[in-house]
């Protein structure tokens, strides 16, 4: 008999764009007015579902639509986004998404999320290019003969360090560009690629849960919620010291346990597959690290250097960080003397080895489209913070984490959902005696968690880079995210007595 296998990423998120579809014929439409500001004529437009108004850009008009945020948040450009408004929910005519609709999904996903998808191509033709030169190669095999006896160190160094980028600016798309370069490493270390796709992962996804100074979430969030992103600090410190030490002793226990015996790899049955793909190191062969390779390896540090610097302190986005690949891929070129011919062909080869992830990420996209054009998006969020009305606050505060995760499945993106949600939500901590901290904090923990398997955010794309299964991460990852959960909870009911 057959066995059934798994099905793939881009199967499973297309099953999820036609179950979206069809809730879309099941689920009321509904829509809240939103609010823009527009800084060429410092005005508010406010739009209604479909109409427009203009209004002035004043604090007076925000307290009059209930809007507890300071006009400097506004005018300084702290908030960007269209918010939504407070009491404003209205049910609207149907748009059912129907066949035609979901077909084209995926192409709007594409179309829209474009950015994201050159960015992960470049990236691939730079590691193409990268491998060409052999300048990996040399470089994990020093690598990991300095580590030799202490290869756990890598475990806590990438996780903390990942962790660090996510929770002060929100480092989440650009680690798709770590797994081909690190997964080699791990396995060349002798454990597994999960314990790598852990490392990164988990690492990015816990310290964007208990984001400090991330402006995508904590300070977006903050803003919305008409509180400074201050309050709370000490706490999401805290929460973040205690779910990244956890996640860094279960990926070492994981890791420990595969050291000793390889057969209780999750992924053993790909031992082979995975050693040609990512760990032919792993086979005992010695390349030296010659001063040529040593300035390619610098270059290519530097890109990410430089990104990181870029979208942390110089407002970057995914235009400027695809182009500091771009160019760091030409200048490796120059310095190994590649000839045109053998360069273009590496880069192409490299950047098609992660086309499959570049669909995923559309596909993923295309599954929020459907769901802004149906109309459902909003309908999902009023009759979820009506579920909260009159609640005890500690039970408040928990349900708020729960509801920010099955909201986070509909809207992936942390600073949509910060926009969308905040100026709706936020002003229930006021009825039940809390601080609007801890609406921010339930935010930042529900979405966070449930990221770490999320099928429509990165995930998925992520799984696809390392060759494994969503079926397999899922069996890996499930006992800390249970523990995970119950920190949480525990960190919020304490923080509202």
């Amino acid at each position: 008999m057959r066995k059934l296998k798994f099905p793939s990423a881009q199967t499973i998120l297309l099953v999820i764009a036609a179950l979206v579809a069809v809730l879309t014929w099941v689920v009321p439409s509904g829509k809240y007015d939103t609010l823009a500001y527009n800084a060429t004529d410092n005005t508010f437009i406010r739009k209604s579902l479909g109409e427009s108004n203009v209004i002035p850009a004043e604090q007076s008009a925000l307290d009059e639509l209930n809007i507890k945020i300071p006009l400097k948040k506004f005018t300084d450009g702290a908030i960007t986004k269209p918010i939504s408004i407070p009491n404003t929910y209205k049910k609207t005519a149907s748009n059912s998404q129907g066949f035609f609709e979901f077909v084209q999904s995926p192409i709007k996903g594409i179309i829209a999320a474009s950015d994201i998808i050159f960015l992960v191509l470049i990236i691939g033709g730079l590691i193409g290019i990268m491998s060409l030169t052999g300048a990996f190669d040399a470089g994990i095999f020093w690598l990991v003969n300095k580590l030799k006896g202490r290869e756990y160190i890598l475990i806590i160094l990438t996780t903390t360090l990942v962790a660090l980028g996510g929770t002060t600016f929100g480092f989440a798309e650009e680690t798709l560009a770590f797994f081909p370069i690190l997964i080699p490493v791990f396995i060349a270390a002798k454990y597994d690629a999960m314990v790598g796709l852990a490392c990164i992962f988990l690492g990015t996804s816990v310290g964007t849960m208990c984001s400090t100074t991330n402006p995508f979430s904590t300070i977006i969030a903050s803003d919305a919620a008409g509180i400074n992103w201050t309050t709370g600090l000490y706490g999401r410190i805290l929460m973040f010291s205690t779910c990244v030490a956890i996640s860094i002793l279960y990926i070492l226990r994981y890791a420990k346990k595969i050291k000793n015996d390889q057969t209780k790899s999750l992924i053993f049955d790909q031992k082979e597959e995975m050693e040609a793909h990512f760990g032919h190191l792993s086979k005992g062969e010695i390349v030296p690290l010659t001063n040529k390779l040593k300035l390619i390896l610098f270059v290519f540090a530097s890109c990410f250097i430089i990104m990181i610097i870029g979208v942390a302190l110089l407002d970057w986005w995914f235009i400027e960080m695809t182009s500091v690949f771009l160019v760091g891929a030409i200048a490796i070129g120059f310095i190994a003397k590649i000839n045109e011919s053998d360069f273009v062909n590496a880069f192409s080869k490299g950047a098609g080895e992660l086309l499959g992830v570049a669909f995923i990420i559309g596909i993923a996209r295309g599954v929020s489209i459907l769901m802004d054009d149906g109309l459902i998006s909003d309908t999902v969020l009023f009759n979820a913070s009506a579920l909260t009305e009159g609640m005890n606050k500690g039970v408040f505060a928990n349900a708020l984490f729960f509801i920010y995760n099955g909201l986070s499945f509909f809207i992936p993106s942390s600073s949509g959902m910060a926009v969308l949600t905040m100026p709706i939500i936020s002003p229930l901590a006021d009825t039940v005696g809390i601080g609007r901290e801890v609406i921010v904090n339930a935010y930042q923990y529900g979405m966070g968690l449930f990221a770490i398997i999320n099928p429509t955010g990165l995930i998925l794309a992520s799984l696809a880079i390392v060759k494994i299964g969503f079926d397999k991460w899922i069996k890996f990852v499930m006992p800390l995210v249970i523990v995970l959960i119950l920190v949480s909870m525990i960190m919020l009911t304490i923080s509202v007595y």
